[in-house]
């Protein structure tokens, strides 16, 4: 039995779970905090069962300490913008408390205008993330291995930002 897994046919891992929306499929998911220009700052990877409202503290709470400027680093943004799955009082309060202003919209509200604008900056960073195969589809069956290649992913995208800014 040397290099076979001891229980073969366990599927998964750490880190998964039935899917809302896939027929009950174990799978994973991230949830992505980024900056303006889509640059991401955190990812954390979750079962796929989990709500997004639940790792939005976690997201800003793991944001590194932006340096380069004279001074103290700001660790925290200054307002925080959100869709209709982040929508949730208790949170609005803590991201209140640590000096976060949350734009983030209610759930039942008719939508707002140009919100696809905003968006995008995530959507495009998930699109960005998601184009490296090992990510868009999870083989690992170890979550500290797959944060890893997201790790490096988000190293690799911040790589190609500056070499395209700076030639």
């Amino acid at each position: 039995m040397r290099g076979r897994l001891s229980h073969p046919r366990e599927k998964g891992g750490a880190d998964t779970g039935p899917s809302p929306v896939d027929r009950r499929k174990t799978g994973s998911k991230h949830h992505l905090i980024c900056d303006g220009r889509g640059t991401p700052f955190k990812v954390i990877t979750t079962a796929a069962n989990v709500n997004d409202v639940t790792q939005i503290l976690a997201l800003v709470d793991g944001i590194p300490p932006i340096t380069g400027r004279p001074g103290r680093p700001r660790r925290r943004p200054e307002t925080l913008l959100g869709d209709k799955d982040y929508d949730s009082n208790p949170h609005r309060r803590e991201l209140r408390k640590r000096r976060i202003l949350p734009v983030i919209f209610r759930k039942g509200a008719p939508s707002i205008q140009g919100l696809g604008k905003l968006r995008y900056v995530v959507e495009q960073t998930f699109a960005l993330l998601h184009q490296f195969k090992r990510l868009a589809v999870r083989w690992e069956r170890r979550t500290e291995l797959h944060d890893a290649f997201v790790s490096l992913a988000c190293g690799l995208i911040c790589w190609r930002r500056l070499k395209k800014h700076n030639p």
